[in-house]
């Protein structure tokens, strides 16, 4: 039996509604959808199959299904890379760049999945490892960046960044955010970062409110290593996963971000270009264009 893993945002009635929506069309046509135990109660559709909120929760199953803004997909990640499974997204919140289709696409998306009619692409991840002065060390991954930032509002976090083993610069400020291409249109973006395409592989690392002569946006090659270390005399920060996940830092820890070892696969239903994209996201002008002159 065909089997998929749908994730909604329960704290949004329309994410519950469109949750509804698509179990009955997809349990009528014979495909069995799974949720987690964990949200089952909340979205009350009886012809879902509950399963454990764990790292298996998605094995076996064609497709996971996210329902909401970018942190539910961020969340609905975590459970397709483990699997290896495709992740599509249909957006029922503000911006939702990760998303693939919107709310009024729905019944179009539920044909699309009827059909296994769509287009699967990798994503660069980052694999971070945290390393305090006198502590255990943290593992973790993320799917749009890692962000090591101050924990009081009233001090700056006074870092060294290095790139490929050799130190580049001494900021001191809010922190700094380590990015993907996929993540340079989230907080890399709003920290003054550049937008990447998703087919260039690169990693970013952009600087927070620093105050240094140098501290523009930096992008580096996709297999080089960007350690972050918190002078010893600073006070602590904390490190953030896709804005989801953290970890406290102690004066003197080292954080390095790399390339993961395993993408994120999302699922599309049409090659549109990027530069669509971020038109129709951020409903940019561009009244008057004439298309191109070249042959």
């Amino acid at each position: 039996m065909r089997e998929l893993l749908l994730i909604a945002h329960t704290g949004r009635p329309e994410a519950v509604t469109a949750a509804h929506h698509v179990v009955e069309r997809l349990t009528a046509e014979g495909l069995a959808v799974r949720v987690l135990d964990r949200e089952a109660a909340e979205l009350n559709c009886p012809q879902a199959k509950p399963v454990a909120a764990d790292q298996q929760a998605a094995e076996g199953a064609e497709l996971v299904l996210a329902l909401g803004g970018d942190g539910t997909l961020l969340r609905a990640a975590d459970y397709a890379r483990g699997a290896d499974v495709p992740l599509l997204g249909v957006n029922l919140g503000r911006v939702g760049f990760l998303a693939e289709a919107e709310r009024a696409d729905l019944a179009a998306t539920i044909d699309h999945v009827l059909r296994r009619d769509y287009l699967v692409e990798e994503r660069m991840t980052l694999d971070v490892v945290a390393r305090p002065d006198d502590g255990v060390e943290t593992r973790d991954w993320a799917l749009n960046d890692v962000s090591v930032e101050k924990h009081a509002r009233e001090r700056m976090l006074d870092l060294v960044v290095e790139v490929d083993g050799r130190p580049l610069s001494r900021w001191a400020g809010d922190g700094v955010v380590c990015a993907t291409p996929t993540g340079s249109t989230a907080y890399a973006f709003s920290a003054g970062g550049p937008v990447v395409w998703p087919q260039v592989e690169a990693l970013l690392c952009v600087p927070i409110s620093a105050h240094a002569l140098f501290s523009k946006p930096l992008v580096v090659a996709p297999d080089s290593v960007v350690a972050i270390e918190l002078l010893a005399h600073t006070a602590g920060g904390v490190m953030w996963c896709d804005g989801r996940r953290t970890t406290e830092l102690t004066p003197g820890a080292r954080i390095e971000v790399r390339r993961g070892k395993r993408p994120v696969r999302l699922a599309r239903l049409a090659r549109s270009p990027f530069t669509d994209r971020l038109v129709a996201k951020f409903g940019l002008p561009v009244q008057g264009w004439r298309g191109s002159v070249l042959g």
